[in-house]
């Protein structure tokens, strides 16, 4: 297949629309189900270049949720404990392959993020995984190969349309790459940078200790940030993204943002969310959307006389901003990682309330003295990598 048709572009006033590859060869993709739209190929070929590199880096299955072109979450097939089960929702499916553990965390790392998503997967998408995605609310996903069980299964969803592409993992692309805006074409050389051990081995901090799991985390929050719109920034624990703050034109907002997220993350697995009780029936975005407002400032939304009855068995108790700060500082060993320089110590005092106690970042700040002295206060490890990874 030369090129395909697409229905339109980013929007469907945007036509016509079309996929090929510039030099005339064929399409290194089968679509097996459904007709992907303009944005989901953007997400499913973003998606597929971050979990092969992730793969490549750490030797473990790899998968990520895609919206927008950027990811809500990436991780790597690492086994749960009951608590990530129970906070992913997937407690009721029994063990779960690797290749599924790792859609499973990078899913319901943030699950408001999630909804919607375009999934990328590193191996072949086997029936736990198909049988993960089935029961979401997710546009497609793009993988090596399919199980005839989870191709059957996948082929179903969204009676028959939902979007299933199959892709050619040796397919290499031309080092040279080119885009258009506005008539003007673009060319630049692809980012090929290989993220290993070698990239972060400039340790600037006092503390020098970096364990084998850190690195891993560091790795996997380099590699997320490569596919992430920049500016970005990415924290990470136990091999998964676990907060995402992209875009922003703001280096400390985008710690912010994925700080509140990583936070959002910890405050899931406290004792008073898990013993939240639903009404029986309720749809699971309904129920991560009263979690999220419950562990956040508009709590009232949810426990208001008239509005706690359509959500819960029983009226939950105020998660006070004590209680919250109290579970969040047990929370440690998290990694962050950075797309470009932090020009400020400011980046670093918000990561600190996030348990970060591992960063990688380029350096080459003018205030980068007063960066490593901020890390030294709290006894941080952090990795100058001497390499930008803006992605747009």
């Amino acid at each position: 297949m030369k090129e395909l048709e697409l229905k339109y572009g980013c929007n469907p006033n945007q036509k016509p629309s079309k996929i090929y590859v510039a030099a005339g060869e064929n399409l290194p993709i089968q679509v097996l189900s459904g007709r992907p739209g303009y944005i989901n190929f953007l997400d499913a070929f973003n998606g597929w270049q971050l979990v092969r590199e992730l793969k490549a880096a750490t030797g473990l299955p790899a998968a990520t949720s895609f919206k927008h072109v950027s990811p809500a979450g990436a991780a790597v097939g690492l086994p749960m404990d009951d608590v990530l089960k129970k906070i992913y929702w997937v407690d009721d499916m029994g063990d779960l392959s690797p290749i599924a553990c790792a859609y499973a965390r990078a899913r319901g790392a943030d699950r408001m993020s999630s909804f919607g998503d375009f999934i990328a997967l590193s191996d072949t998408c086997d029936k736990d995984t198909a049988m993960l995605i089935k029961r979401e609310v997710s546009d497609g996903v793009i993988a090596p190969g399919y199980t005839e069980e989870a191709l059957e299964i996948l082929k179903a969803k969204k009676n028959g349309n939902y979007n299933v592409i199959q892709i050619d993992e040796n397919y290499k692309p031309a080092p040279i790459e080119h885009k258009e805006v506005f008539g003007i074409t673009f060319e630049q050389g692809r980012q090929e940078l290989a993220i290993n051990d070698e990239l972060i081995s400039n340790i600037v901090t006092e503390n020098k200790e970096l364990p084998e799991a850190a690195k891993i985390d560091m790795k996997i929050s380099l590699i997320t940030l490569k596919y992430t719109q920049s500016n970005s920034v990415c924290f990470v624990k136990g091999g998964q993204a676990i907060g995402i703050g992209a875009g922003q034109q703001s280096r400390v907002h985008c710690t912010r943002l994925a700080g509140q997220k990583a936070d959002n993350w910890f405050l899931r697995q406290s004792p008073k969310v898990l013993g939240l009780q639903f009404v029986d029936g309720i749809r699971r975005a309904d129920r991560d959307n009263a979690i999220d407002v419950y562990i956040g400032e508009e709590y009232m939304d949810v426990l208001a006389d008239g509005a706690w009855e359509k959500i819960f068995k029983v009226k939950p108790e105020v998660f006070t901003r004590e209680e919250k700060r109290a579970w969040l500082d047990q929370m440690t060993d998290v990694t962050v990682g950075s797309d470009a320089f932090f020009p400020f110590s400011d980046n670093i005092e918000r990561a600190h309330k996030s348990g970060v106690k591992y960063i990688a970042e380029p350096g080459g700040s003018v205030r980068d003295d007063l960066v490593i002295d901020c890390c030294n206060k709290y006894g941080m490890v952090m990795a100058f990598t001497g390499i930008r990874l803006f992605h747009h």
